[in-house]
């Protein structure tokens, strides 16, 4: 059973929606912008209603598989931890796409939504809204480089421990927490691998 809801989270999470509707839109996400094939890219070339469209559509994803597990109690346990990184991993390596996808952001927050009931999500985003003010203070009105963007989100979801913890969640969703900061990690690699060697490109959101 887990096996199954695994490869079929994994299929639907695979879904690259936001990178379609950039197709119907004659814009090849791959070839601009950052090159992601994500809602954020999406809201760059294409303009913010259709970048919400994607965000919406990616969230689902992740969302509608882990929301069902657990309303259901279909899958428990430590079985949950592999249902719910599998969606972000179908985003992040999509055999759509020669499994290359895209950063997981939006697929993230519909997994933790999901599996928290909206609560550990809610949480995420007022941890990163905090830290959208705390950056732009400190860079005084200078935009986010995608560097900068990419350390925050992983700053983000580390900073989340600390509800998940104080939550007194099960072990499971307090070791899928190690697996979706993990992930995202994985996701945003090149870009904190440039902040590290100190050579920051291109203009975040």
């Amino acid at each position: 059973m887990i096996i199954l809801w695994t490869a079929a989270s994994f299929l639907c999470g695979s879904f690259m929606f936001s990178y379609w509707l950039g197709l119907v839109l004659r814009h090849n996400l791959r070839a601009e912008g950052d090159g992601n094939p994500g809602a954020a890219n999406l809201w760059r070339a294409a303009g913010h209603w259709y970048g919400l469209a994607g965000i919406f559509l990616d969230f689902l994803k992740g969302y509608l598989p882990l929301a069902l597990l657990v309303n259901t109690g279909t899958v428990t346990g430590y079985g949950l931890i592999a249902v719910a990184a599998a969606p972000i991993l179908g985003h992040a390596f999509s055999p759509f796409l020669g499994w290359r996808g895209g950063k997981a952001i939006a697929v993230t927050f519909g997994v933790w939504s999901g599996l928290t009931h909206f609560s550990a999500s809610l949480a995420l985003a007022v941890i990163l809204a905090v830290l959208q003010v705390v950056f732009r203070l400190f860079l005084r009105g200078k935009p986010l480089t995608v560097q900068l963007d990419a350390f925050m989100v992983v700053l983000g979801m580390l900073l989340l421990s600390g509800y998940v913890f104080w939550a007194d969640y099960g072990p499971e969703i307090q070791w899928f927490w190690l697996c979706s900061s993990l992930l995202l990690v994985l996701t945003h690699r090149r870009e904190l691998l440039v902040m590290v060697r100190g050579t920051p490109t291109g203009l975040g959101g």
